[in-house]
């Protein structure tokens, strides 16, 4: 927990406060006891939870414009990177998007433990949940996702949640940025203040 604790000092240039330091064990406590029925994630240690899941969460937060207040999770699975993103900075106003009950119940539970009811969770497929939910069409200055989905397919996914020029930030494998389906996309490395860690990601901004 230590390391997470720095990784939010170094992601947010701010102390985590009490609050989140309780959000983030509680999180921990109720991610593993769920992993545990429904294996939503072959890591099975807190170490690497904490690790692959949680400070790798920070990446996105750094990479984020310091004024973005508006953010959504498209295939937020079990919570990451848009719960991690919103403990430690709580100003995000957050929406989580998952097509599959069983990780939707789990974000309602989890919203519920760490006391997140400004945190709206969506069940279904991103594409089908922008024509049937009210107020998500340009309603945010931010959209992650974390490797669940073809870069092109996923932008073209994220582009009507998108504000103008507003950017959609997604993790995975890069590969061959000059390869069709990475031309909207360009590489950024994202470094964490006063840590040897970094991180690739693919970013993309929409137009006006």
């Amino acid at each position: 927990m230590e390391d997470l604790l720095a990784a939010v000092r170094a992601a947010t240039g701010q102390q985590a406060s009490a609050e989140a330091r309780r959000q983030f064990r509680a999180y921990l406590d109720l991610f593993l006891r769920w992993n545990r029925i429904h294996r939503m994630t072959a890591l099975d240690s807190p170490t690497a939870i904490i690790r692959e899941l949680f400070i790798d969460s920070m990446f996105f937060l750094v990479a984020m414009p310091p004024d973005a207040e508006t953010v959504v999770d498209l295939g937020a699975g079990a919570g990451i990177p848009g719960l991690p993103m919103r403990l430690a900075r709580p100003a995000i106003r957050l929406t989580l998007v998952e097509a599959k009950r069983k990780r939707t119940s789990f974000l309602r539970a989890a919203c519920r433990e760490l006391g997140l009811a400004d945190v709206r969770v969506i069940e279904g497929r991103a594409e089908a949940v922008i024509d049937r939910e009210a107020g998500l069409t340009a309603a945010f200055d931010v959209a992650v996702a974390r490797a669940v989905g073809a870069p092109e397919t996923l932008r073209q996914l994220a582009v009507p949640y998108l504000k103008p020029q507003s950017i959609l930030l997604i993790s995975g494998t890069p590969g061959d940025l000059a390869s069709p389906g990475y031309a909207d996309f360009e590489e950024v490395r994202v470094d964490l203040p006063g840590s040897s860690r970094s991180r690739r990601l693919l970013r993309s901004r929409k137009g006006s």
